[in-house]
């Protein structure tokens, strides 16, 4: 697995893929530092935080697409599936791979609050507490962006299919609040990101946050591996 992981991250500052994400991520989070805290002259980080939602729903497709989408395209799946290795371990050495890009931007938060505690001390709870947050939703759109590049051979409907399921997670609050019927409503409510998220963004860590957020993750690393065993024995 560590040699999987160690080629992927080559393979994304080999291309512009890496260096784009972490511009992009630097640049609009920045800015929203910049709107929420600096010219607000607050502390609170709470609005940054949540913020970066918007950023991570285009981002993270970018990052996942390729996974292996490129794969399946230059025909260097079938390598993979005859490597003595096992499904879960190529799944999770990708998945792992992507995390470590997104940690590199997700930390530039941690900047953003040593600038403020420069000025004045930050509830430092809280900001741990968005950034196990950040880190936590971040994850989960990773596992659904690399099974979707999985089922796909074209890392732009890849990435399309991640932005769609980024901008559902979004407005699935208010969907489910234009749902007249109680059941649907609730079970939209129960799979909304930003129900889980916004708890974090409060300075509030639940068991329950966190169970959900990990479990989502788990499935669709679950639903990776299945993808290619399928292939592999068909």
């Amino acid at each position: 697995m560590g040699a999987i992981i160690k080629r992927e991250i080559l393979a994304y500052f080999s291309s512009a893929i890496g260096y784009i994400v972490l511009a992009v991520f630097y640049v609009f989070g920045g800015f929203y530092f910049y709107m929420s805290a600096l010219v607000s002259n607050t502390t609170d980080l709470s609005y940054t935080f949540s913020s970066l939602f918007i950023i991570l729903m285009f981002i993270i497709p970018i990052l996942t697409m390729r996974l292996f989408s490129e794969e399946k395209k230059q025909k260097t799946d079938q390598a993979l599936l005859t490597a003595p290795v096992s499904l879960t371990s190529i799944a999770l050495g990708k998945y792992f791979a992507a995390i470590v890009i997104y940690l590199c931007c997700i930390a530039i938060t941690l900047v953003y609050a040593g600038i403020i505690a420069c000025y004045n001390a930050p509830s430092w709870t809280s900001v741990f507490g968005n950034f196990l947050g950040v880190f936590l939703l971040g994850s989960a759109l990773i596992a659904v962006g690399m099974f979707l590049s999985s089922i796909t051979e074209n890392q732009i409907v890849a990435a399309i299919g991640g932005i769609a399921v980024g901008v559902l997670m979004l407005f699935m609050d208010s969907i489910a609040q234009a749902v007249s019927v109680e059941f649907v409503s609730n079970i939209l409510r129960g799979i909304s990101f930003m129900t889980y998220y916004n708890n974090f963004t409060l300075g509030i860590v639940t068991l329950k946050d966190v169970v959900f957020f990990v479990s989502v993750s788990a499935l669709f690393v679950f639903l990776t591996v299945r993808v290619f065993e399928k292939k592999r024995w068909s």
